[in-house]
């Protein structure tokens, strides 16, 4: 039986905001995560994991707008009151600039009980990231502003960390943590919600992060470096078109360039993958994209050069090749029926 002034320890609320411009796929993708699911960080089925409380419009049913169990919104108006610690702040879609015009808004979540007009999204930043733990951005809109932000869009949208600086910190003295993708891989942001839980726990250390802000050991290999077809391109063997299995950089894949773990990975289960399934890789987990990476199905910059040399090597590799294949590839000849032993057996005694 514990003791009367021990204390129970704290729940960790994840409040989930998919207010910003985006498409909500990144909250699609998380519910098919299995390493580790949602169901099991939320039902808190792993050894070690705090008590959570996950507040996330897509599966929070028992609570309405301003109906059923609880009022949804009221949740983060408690965070921004101080009455919620510790809270995770998740981030989905990116951050429209507010000051840019005159009247309106460009997106929000909830209303202002002061005002009754919308809270926009930029404003619940304002308030709720220096009360979090953490703030994670998921989603290539929400880290680094993705399709809403490409040049000519007339919104200023921008990703979170653009929108509060990229050297804040939380007041635990996290970094705005980004995972990336369009949409995010399932298992890549379920592992860094994991982790993130661990840490606030004291179980795990500081999360290490790339200079973009993405979990390192996520995002540290290319997509090339994972991917099935990498063979193809060391031997300078390349598709014409699609539906052939070679490599697909002359199609207009940016793998050999682009930080992104899904080939290797998988999709779902470990099964899929943009160029396990015959897919270009267009560059969705980078910082550039889309702008830097249009148009997408023409070929990388460098490519020509690159899959050049890579012919001409790969050429001299598959004869040398050949040469070692055609002798692997056959019986040994002491492989023989009769009564004479001729494998090199020599008896000891």
């Amino acid at each position: 039986m514990s003791s009367a002034t021990e204390q129970e320890a704290p729940t960790v609320h994840i409040l989930w905001i998919n207010a910003g411009l985006s498409c909500d796929g990144d909250s699609v993708a998380l519910t098919a995560a299995t390493q580790p699911s949602i169901e099991e960080i939320a039902l808190g089925a792993l050894p070690g994991l705090p008590k959570i409380a996950v507040h996330w419009p897509l599966i929070d049913f028992e609570c309405g707008p301003d109906v059923g169990a609880d009022t949804f919104i009221e949740w983060f108006f408690k965070a921004d009151r101080g009455e919620l610690e510790p809270f995770v702040l998740v981030v989905e879609g990116s951050i429209p600039n507010e000051k840019i015009k005159q009247e309106g808004y460009w997106c929000g979540f909830g209303n202002n009980p002061d005002t009754n007009q919308p809270m926009t999204t930029s404003e619940w930043l304002d308030r709720l990231a220096p009360k979090a733990l953490v703030v994670l951005a998921v989603g290539t809109c929400a880290t680094y502003g993705g399709i809403h932000a490409m040049s000519g869009n007339p919104t200023g949208a921008m990703g979170v960390a653009d929108y509060l600086g990229w050297s804040w910190k939380s007041k635990a003295g996290i970094p705005i943590v980004n995972v990336p993708g369009c949409p995010v891989h399932p298992d890549n942001l379920s592992e860094t919600i994991l982790y993130l839980l661990y840490q606030a726990t004291g179980a795990a250390p500081m999360i290490p992060l790339d200079e973009a802000g993405r979990p390192k050991w996520l995002f540290g290999s290319t997509v090339h470096e994972g991917c099935d077809r990498g063979g193809y391109y060391e031997q300078g063997e390349f598709a014409s078109e699609y539906g052939q299995p070679t490599c697909l950089v002359k199609l207009g894949c940016w793998g050999p360039v682009v930080k992104c773990n899904v080939p290797k990975r998988g999709w779902i289960n470990g099964v899929g993958g943009c160029p396990n399934v015959g897919g270009i890789c267009i560059g969705c987990t980078m910082p550039g994209f889309p702008d830097k990476f249009m148009p997408f199905m023409d070929a990388p910059p460098g490519s020509k050069v690159s899959g050049a040399a890579s012919g001409a090597y790969g050429s001299v590799i598959r004869r040398l090749r050949n040469i070692t294949l055609k002798s692997v590839d056959s019986e040994p000849k002491w492989r023989t029926k009769g009564a004479e032993l001729t494998t090199g057996y020599r008896k000891s005694w």
